[in-house]
């Protein structure tokens, strides 16, 4: 289990990441457990955080994560989606940044 100090630093980090790419502040609601499977097997398990924002015209939540890359410079990635449409849920965030990431990873700020 992380320590205090390192969540509390991880939640931080990715207030930071909303405030930076949404221009909006944002305060700490949830973290839910997200397990995405396609045809039986798990293509992504990981916690999402989720945030009330603040001052956005579409938008009063958002749902963020890391993931580690293969980047000597830059060994992990933020990804924040703004819950808006079908993205009602951490699920449905984690859906729509796997499969928009493959077509154009910068529509939903997904950022090294």
């Amino acid at each position: 289990m992380a320590s205090r100090s390192k969540v509390t630093a991880y939640i931080a980090e990715l207030q930071d990441a909303i405030r930076k790419l949404h221009r909006v502040k944002s305060a700490h609601i949830d973290s839910v457990r997200v397990i995405e499977k396609s045809r039986g097997n798990t293509v992504w398990k990981g916690a999402v955080e989720v945030f009330e924002i603040f001052g956005h015209r579409n938008s009063d939540r958002a749902y963020a994560w890391t993931e580690t890359i293969e980047d000597p410079a830059n060994s992990k990635r933020h990804i924040t989606v703004l819950h808006a449409g079908a993205v009602n849920s951490p699920k449905a965030a984690v859906r729509t940044a796997i499969v928009e990431g493959l077509s154009d990873p910068q529509r939903f700020r997904i950022e090294p």
